[in-house]
């Protein structure tokens, strides 16, 4: 009697709690909102979609020209100069007195021709960044179906706690029922105590359960970026879609059509082919075109201002006539090697989607077994209640129709719940599941 008003007074303080907790009712697409608002993954996926871009910005300002500028002044201490030059008169000059120099320079140079060089990082760079931005919607699809996974798990963790409460009172009641008869003589003593402690076991299965809910709330929030203590009740309505038709050809199908990861390989491999070119063309000249400014001041000797060039260099690495056929080897074996990597890729994508058809059709079928069972269970449970009454069935026959009866309801809601995850991962696996949520 003390254990009992110790656990009663331990729930009625939980319960306490939960009132105080805030409640937030939680449709599937908010939590899908929520979900990707709050993702760490997609800040990362955007920050290295950021860097890209930035890369492909640098690439693009190598077309720009390059400009510097220096200037010095040093000091000299007693600097030799002897001047070649003669006067009119044939006779040398004086050496001049020279302990400073002053000059300044600017270059410019703007890239005519470099081989395609600069063509191709651009190039290179945009596929690049095409690629990383389809990897930033693969995990985009992973955190939907992340989010559709942890909602389901609540839902389930909260059936549970649902039907083992009505079990739970439903067993209590048998208990008052029993005892009244048990104390009119009608029931054995040991009947009534297999009862009680069957009441007893669904109480503790009752504990466990809401310690899972509690977890899988808690799981929820931190997925969805909510405070920890905010108590969630799903909303369910609309969630389940209309039988789907399509076959498993069909789906592999669209797998290869709008498979991200994909379409992302295709982009790296079209982005090694260029840089095959790219490594090709160091074998070829560039040409610049070229420009300046210099000013130079020696005291007692020499001034210069205004003194401006352009023209145009030629510059050519010889070497390269040698050293430039591994670079390109290289480059062709990135080559290789991604296209080895699609063909692998087709060959995963095939037996993920064939995988998860036939996990759809398997559970679809679970639904429809258990969903007969609980037909039967709930008929059984009748029947040997009414026997029971009839005194032509015993109370363990009752009580194991009772825990048939509670077992066949979490099974057919269970099924259902993993009908309804294992449909969204066969989307997910064919490239297809954020088109089908906007549906």
């Amino acid at each position: 009697m003390k254990y009992r008003f110790i656990l009663s007074f331990t729930l009625f303080f939980l319960s306490g709690n939960l009132l105080a907790q805030d409640k937030k009712t939680l449709g599937l697409q908010e939590a899908i909102d929520l979900g990707i608002k709050s993702s760490k993954q997609l800040k990362i996926s955007q920050s290295k979609i950021d860097e890209a871009t930035a890369a492909l910005q640098e690439a693009m300002e190598r077309k720009l020209p390059n400009a510097s500028a220096s200037a010095s002044y040093l000091r000299l201490n007693s600097a030799n100069i002897d001047l070649k030059s003669s006067n009119n008169n044939g006779n040398a000059g004086s050496n001049p007195n020279v302990n400073q120099v002053f000059y300044g320079m600017v270059n410019l140079s703007m890239p005519i021709y470099s081989g395609g060089k600069i063509r191709y990082g651009i190039r290179s760079a945009e596929l690049l960044k095409k690629a990383i931005e389809l990897d930033a919607e693969i995990n985009k699809d992973e955190i939907i179906q992340n989010t559709i996974e942890a909602f389901a798990n609540l839902f389930k963790a909260g059936s549970q706690v649902r039907l083992i409460r009505e079990n739970l009172a439903s067993a209590r009641q048998r208990v008052k029922d029993l005892t009244n008869l048990e104390k009119n003589g009608l029931l054995a003593r040991n009947d009534l105590l297999k009862a009680e402690l069957q009441a007893s076991t669904v109480e503790l299965n009752l504990l466990d359960a809401e310690n899972n809910r509690d977890f899988a709330n808690l799981n929820m929030n931190l997925m969805l970026g909510l405070p920890s203590e905010t108590l969630l009740a799903l909303d369910t309505a609309g969630i389940e879609k209309a039988y789907d038709t399509r076959v498993m050809d069909d789906f592999i199908r669209a797998a290869m059509q709008n498979r991200k990861d994909k379409a992302a390989t295709e982009l790296r491999r079209q982005s090694a082919q260029t840089g095959v070119l790219s490594a090709k063309a160091e074998a070829l000249p560039s040409i610049q075109l070229t420009g300046g400014y210099i000013a130079a001041d020696i005291p007692n000797l020499l001034t210069v201002t205004n003194a401006v060039n352009i023209g145009l260099g030629v510059s050519y690495n010889i070497a390269s006539l040698w050293k430039n056929k591994s670079k390109v080897k290289q480059a062709e074996s990135r080559v290789q090697q991604i296209q080895y990597n699609e063909e692998l890729l087709d060959d995963r994508i095939r037996l993920q989607v064939s995988r998860d058809y036939l996990t759809v059709i398997s559970n679809r079928k679970k639904v429809e077994v258990y969903a007969k069972a609980l037909e039967q269970a709930t008929e059984n449970e009748r029947i040997v209640k009414n026997k029971f009454n009839n005194s032509l069935a015993t109370t363990q026959e009752l009580l194991d129709a009772d825990v048939a009866l509670l077992q066949s309801k979490l099974s057919f809601t269970l099924a259902k719940a993993d009908q309804f995850v294992a449909y969204n991962k066969l989307l997910q696996s064919s490239g297809i599941l954020a088109h089908e949520l906007q549906k």
